[in-house]
């Protein structure tokens, strides 16, 4: 059975965009952020780097060193979270279509490291128990490897690199 305690919700919009031509956090995260707080999860941390960010009703993480990685950023956005934190459930800010089904499902995961798959392709979201935070790469949570969720039969997140 899922934990108890509070659960935060990472969304992690630190990256330059370079491919995107533009500012791709701005144009997506409002739906990422609709979906979140269609869900069970108690707050939400918004990394930002690149690019400042205006986000009204989240809190805003700063990270300087995003140019390392997403590991980097994550670990920023892990590093803000209160000691009563035990998990954090982690999304992208260029995956419009999260659908908050896929967080719930992970988010019941009774497993230190959950990520959705579907149909067989691992995505997002991604819960990582307090336990993980301190083994983290700079390359993120691809290089580890988590208990999937099947969520093939809800539409995947997105993760937009170009524009559509």
């Amino acid at each position: 059975m899922a934990s108890c305690s509070p659960t935060s919700g990472v969304v992690l919009a630190a990256g330059a965009s370079s491919r995107y031509g533009g500012v791709k956090q701005r144009e997506f995260l409002p739906a990422v952020l609709a979906a979140l707080r269609e869900t069970s999860v108690t707050e939400i941390v918004v990394v930002e780097g690149a690019h400042a960010l205006d986000v009204p009703g989240v809190r805003l993480v700063r990270c300087d060193d995003w140019d390392r990685g997403p590991g980097a950023s994550l670990r920023c956005g892990l590093g803000a979270l209160g000691d009563v934190i035990e998990r954090a459930l982690v999304v992208l800010a260029d995956g419009p279509d999260l659908d908050p089904r896929a967080v719930e499902r992970v988010l019941a995961a009774d497993a230190p490291f959950a990520a959705a798959t579907y149909d067989g392709t691992r995505s997002h979201p991604v819960l990582l128990a307090r336990s993980v935070w301190d083994v983290i790469p700079d390359a993120g949570g691809r290089a580890l490897e988590p208990v999937l969720i099947d969520c093939s039969d809800l539409r995947p997140p997105g993760d937009v690199d170009v524009r559509r």
